[in-house]
């Protein structure tokens, strides 16, 4: 039998997020294009060298991006939408971002640099890819939609590693999973497009073959979807095409982050040399493939965790796949990750400050490569010379299993005296919104924001001065109360309505939370791309989880007492800070989630009895946790929601409870989202122009509800008329006296200078609306 090891896709932000810096100098105006593609160059081929050191026998090509790589293959395909420049021919940079990140309006050359000012273009809609916390562009198509390859990255990519000495693989988004990314402007079917965009690919492919590629890796995660008889067809239809197009070069399908199930025979049907499957998602019909998949297909076996960082057992590999291999004598074996590795840090070296025994059990995107070597040895009959390595594996499992670091008894007891009356509100929010109203006393359309503010340059810096001992605590502390009274004046002055502190205090979402709690563990350099330039250094779940103390009190009080408006009570759900974190593997998911909610849940106690009577408990990844079958929906639901009603139900009928989701498709979950019984949600609704609130509508939701009605990702500063039309859209969905005006999201990533005017424009838009309900009959808004 021939084992070859193979990766599926490296982080590409690098080991010192050389990308994310050369991104935003770039977009600054500090650097310019040539500096930034030469960043981007060097990542590449340090990257490839990287794998080709570690004994990765099959390297990727065509997995780095600059911003996100459906975006890439849209610009690569021609799918851009009119108004941003382009005709035919190569795609600019500055059209590329564009794309990702809106722009400007100016009257200045284009030089891809975020200080224009205008109205600009909008850029296309993000979403979260598949149920990852990595965010994608969505492709925007219509009936009419024509495709022509403007170049052929793929092939750029494989010629740029093999003039370094490295023969690759390239990796292209396949044309079906592609299609049910995007959207259609008009209400058509994407998929009608396919025998348009086919020509594409069978250019893209032929191109590579006559270059030397001898096989390519396309990408159809779809496979792990629910898909119709027609999707399924769609899928044979593209492949054959492929094949008769290109009958020497071979194809290995990759479907990730879970089971083929039911599309398994349709996958193993496709006229293609290898299928590979995620072995972590997929355990068992990982198995069932090694010992029933036909003898001339390549298989390639997804057997480390590509999503989590936890260190494999190599042993108790082994020994479960090591008989099953004898009935594939002959036959051709890839072992790789699960998926790409993406979603992992670069590299565990760089953590020498973490505590020992958790250090050993831990496995980023390196140490992964080096786990792969180390399986091939031992399944090609070399396993003598990595006996060590094995049993290292075996010990850290052991270690692990055993270690007091792990297991609290006071969570379990308390997790034992749950009763289901804790995740209730006392009275429905029929009751709770007229107290809440004599309470709060606001306005029609109150306007807030979803939390953070700027983190500024000084903000960072008297951190990292802190953090290193250079400003003490009192100036510090200091520093920060006089950022949080700026800001409440700041807001004051505008006439926000509900003010928040600005979270300058905080690091991350995340982070700033689970530093505060047991059972986290934390990075130096532990960072995973989002999206863009935005990275994040997920905390890792390793233990039993509590709240020793108050976390978010100090701050919260301190704010209010600096004006008499409803200041927010800040804090993080337990679904996103699952979600967002490295879990444990060792209990299940749901028993991890409700730990941190009885944590969130002396929070917002504790807030409450400190006189705050608004608090926002942000869930931005409730949609994200949506397993990919439909099957396993209910389960996920309602452990999902039963831990969020969990950490917000403490509160008395008075205080008013709101949360936030990021962008989501809320369609097939809106009786769960019912089920939050959250007061007000904001959601994030921008860029579909108001599109999402339609689920909202149908199902006639019964609380209030704030759509976002500017972009945050994005320099652009929006009009105001550009808001009222917004506002405007979003009335023909939701009942007005439901609705509250809000940003999209927090604005941490954005500078004072775009937040200020913008927000402005919102208050003001806002107001508009106001004068004109005044003017009105009811709530109705006069054109």
């Amino acid at each position: 039998m021939s084992i070859k090891t193979a990766n599926l896709g490296f982080p590409r932000i690098g080991r010192k997020r050389e990308l994310k810096f050369a991104l935003e100098a770039y977009w600054a105006g500090r650097s310019d294009e040539a500096t930034l593609l030469q960043v981007a160059r060097d990542l590449r081929q340090r990257h490839w060298r990287l794998q080709q050191e570690h004994g990765i026998d099959v390297i990727p090509s065509n997995d780095f991006s600059l911003y996100d790589h459906v975006l890439d293959h849209a610009v690569m395909v021609g799918a851009i939408a009119d108004g941003y420049g382009w005709t035919q021919g190569p795609v600019s940079l500055h059209t590329y971002f564009s794309l990702a990140r809106g722009e400007r309006g100016s009257d200045k050359a284009d030089c891809g640099c975020a200080n224009h000012q205008g109205v600009g273009r909008a850029a296309l809609e993000m979403t979260k890819w598949f149920d990852t916390n990595y965010h994608y562009l969505v492709p925007e198509f219509d009936a009419g939609q024509q495709f022509s390859l403007t170049e052929n990255r793929p092939l750029d990519a494989f010629l740029e590693a093999k003039a370094t000495g490295i023969h690759t693989r390239p990796v292209i988004l396949g044309p079906v999973t592609f299609l049910k990314l995007g959207k259609a402007r008009d209400g058509s079917d994407p998929l009608d497009l396919l025998d348009r965009l086919l020509p594409v690919y069978r250019r893209i492919l032929a191109e590579l073959r006559g270059a030397g590629a001898d096989w390519v890796q396309i990408d159809e995660p779809c496979l792990a979807l629910d898909l119709t008889d027609r999707e399924r067809d769609c899928l044979t239809r593209a492949f054959t095409a492929f094949a008769e197009a290109v009958p020497d070069l071979r194809i290995m399908v990759a479907s990730y982050y879970g089971a083929y199930g039911d599309n398994l025979a349709t996958a193993l049907a496709l006229p293609v040399e290898g299928l590979h499957v995620d072995g972590i998602r997929a355990a068992a019909e990982l198995k069932q493939l090694v010992t029933q998949a036909p003898a001339h297909m390549t298989l390639s076996l997804g057997l480390l965790d590509g999503r989590n960082v936890w260190r494999a057992d190599l042993d108790a590999i082994l020994r479960e796949l090591g008989p099953r291999l004898k009935d594939r004598a002959g036959g051709q074996l890839q072992l790789a990750p699960s998926c790409s590795l993406l979603h992992l840090p670069y590299d565990l070296a760089d953590e020498v400050a973490l505590d020992l025994e958790l250090r050993t059990s831990l496995s980023f995107a390196t140490e992964k490569l080096e786990e792969l070597a180390v399986l091939k040895a031992a399944l090609g009959g070399n396993r003598e010379a990595v006996e060590t390595k094995i049993a290292a594996s075996v010990r850290a499992a052991a270690v692990r299993r055993g270690s007091r670091k792990v297991h609290d008894p006071l969570v379990g007891g308390r997790l034992a005296e749950l009763t289901p009356e804790m995740a209730k509100r006392r009275s429905a929010f029929a009751v709770r919104r007229p107290l809440q109203a004599d309470h709060l006393a606001l306005p029609p359309l109150p306007t807030t924001t979803i939390g953070s503010f700027p983190q500024t340059a000084e903000v960072r810096a008297a951190r990292a001065a802190h953090q290193r001992g250079e400003l003490s605590y009192l100036d510090y502390r200091a520093f920060l109360e006089r950022e949080t009274e700026a800001a409440i004046r700041w807001q004051e002055d505008i006439g926000l309505d509900v003010l928040v502190h600005g979270e300058f205090e905080r690091n991350d979402m995340v982070q700033y939370f689970a530093e505060q709690m047991s059972g986290f563990a934390f990075t130096r350099n532990g960072w995973v791309q989002s999206y863009g330039s935005r990275c994040v250094r997920p905390p890792i779940i390793f233990g039993d989880v509590s709240r020793p103390r108050p976390m978010t009190v100090d701050w919260a009080v301190f704010a209010q007492s600096k004006t008499s408006k409803p200041m927010k009570g800040m804090l993080t759900g337990p679904v996103t800070m699952l979600q967002w974190s490295f879990v444990r593997d060792d209990i299940p998911r749901d028993e991890v989630c409700r730990q941190i909610a009885l944590a969130i849940r002396d929070e917002v106690a504790d807030l409450e009895k400190a006189g705050i009577g608004i608090i926002q408990i942000d869930e931005p990844a409730l949609r994200e946790g949506l397993p990919l079958r439909r099957a396993d929906w209910a389960a996920y639901l309602a452990w999902a929601t039963e831990s969020f009603r969990l950490s917000a139900s403490v509160v008395s009928d008075s205080t008013q409870i709101h949360t936030h989701m990021c962008y989501s498709e809320f369609n097939d979950i809106m009786p769960a989202i019912v089920a939050l019984d959250a007061d007000i949600i904001s959601i994030e609704t921008s860029r579909s122009k108001m599109e999402l609130l339609n689920a909202f509508g149908d199902t006639h939701y019964p609380n209030e509800i704030g759509p976002g009605v500017y972009d945050i990702h994005s320099p652009r500063v929006p009009e105001v008329d550009e808001m009222v039309d917004l506002l405007r859209a979003a009335a023909e969905r939701i009942d007005l006296s439901q609705l509250w005006v809000n940003p999209d999201c927090g604005l941490k990533t954005r500078a004072w200078a775009e937040v200020k005017p913008a927000v402005a424009n919102m208050v003001a838009a806002a107001r508009l609306l106001r004068q004109r309900l005044a003017q009105t009959d009811g709530w109705r808004i006069s054109a």
